[in-house]
């Protein structure tokens, strides 16, 4: 299981089950802001609100540093409508509406490990998005399935693309730069001041600058894309995946830990950081009831 305790490594190197445990519990850290945060959303709360919402929270519990500051999607904007430039994917004044969707999404540093995870939701009852959600695990078994079988990242991201479009829905996270569905993180050095530079956390930038620039020598890349610069299998280590479906307006995605590495065996060769997350929960109980 994903998030027991048995001893794991990722990378050449290895990677301690110590070393993971403090990626795991940034990760938990995150999505429990984000249910804290969600339940106290109300109609008239804006985009910059609940953005400020995460950050606050964040920040009484150790957070100074992110990987990206957190984001506030509301109504068609989980669906990134009609959005074309960077600035556009940063909070509004949109105000929530009753039935409304939303995503939380934030990538916190904390004792020098990061995440990176999305959560979504609605303001009462909505169909659709709930439809996208149950729809969303399919596609969290078919990446592990396809990066323990060694597939090249740019294979798996057109093979997720096509569920997307034999389920009924649109590829949303082709909308975000270079039309990444995940990206590689790491630990970042601790600072007692840790400044952000267009949302972004500075050690965290430096940091996957560093990787492209080393990866680009050895032929790799830590954004996972549908571009000939992915045309690889994910190189070992830990990736932030965020398969993103959208329908006529609704949006909805999961954000989390996969953890890759270079073992021979494919159970360890690849595996989600934690099996005991919001989606992950939901989808046992919706089969369970």
């Amino acid at each position: 299981m994903a998030g027991d305790t048995k001893q794991r490594t990722a990378g050449p190197s290895g990677r301690r089950s110590a070393d993971l445990s403090g990626f795991r519990e940034v990760q938990r850290l995150a999505y429990e802001c984000a249910e804290a945060v969600a339940a106290q959303l109300r109609p008239g709360v804006t985009e910059r609100e609940a953005a400020r919402m995460q950050r606050e929270w964040l920040r009484e519990r150790g957070v100074r540093d992110w990987f990206h500051l957190p984001f506030a999607w509301f109504g068609d904007r989980t669906a990134f409508a009609n959005f074309k430039i960077p600035l556009q994917f940063f909070p509004t004044n949109r105000k929530l509406e009753p039935g409304m969707p939303f995503i939380l999404d934030m990538a916190p540093v904390h004792k020098g490990y990061a995440a990176d995870i999305g959560y979504s939701g609605s303001l009462g009852l909505n169909p659709v998005q709930d439809r996208l959600m149950a729809d969303l695990q399919a596609h969290r078994v078919l990446i592990l399935e396809q990066v323990r079988e060694g597939r090249s990242l740019r294979e798996i991201y057109e093979n997720v693309e096509r569920l997307m479009t034999r389920q009924g829905y649109a590829n949303r996270h082709r909308a975000y730069p270079f039309g990444v569905i995940a990206h590689k993180i790491d630990r970042v050095k601790e600072r007692r001041w840790s400044p952000t530079a267009f949302g972004f956390g500075t050690q965290s930038l430096k940091g996957l600058a560093s990787d492209a620039l080393h990866g680009h020598r050895e032929g790799w890349s830590p954004l996972w894309s549908p571009y000939h610069f992915s045309d690889h299998p994910p190189q070992p280590g830990l990736w932030a995946v965020e398969p993103h479906l959208g329908f006529r307006g609704t949006g909805a995605k999961f954000e989390e830990i996969l953890v890759v590495t270079d073992s021979r065996d494919p159970e360890e060769s690849a595996f989600w950081l934690d099996d005991d997350l919001p989606h992950v929960r939901r989808w046992a109980e919706e089969k369970a009831a």
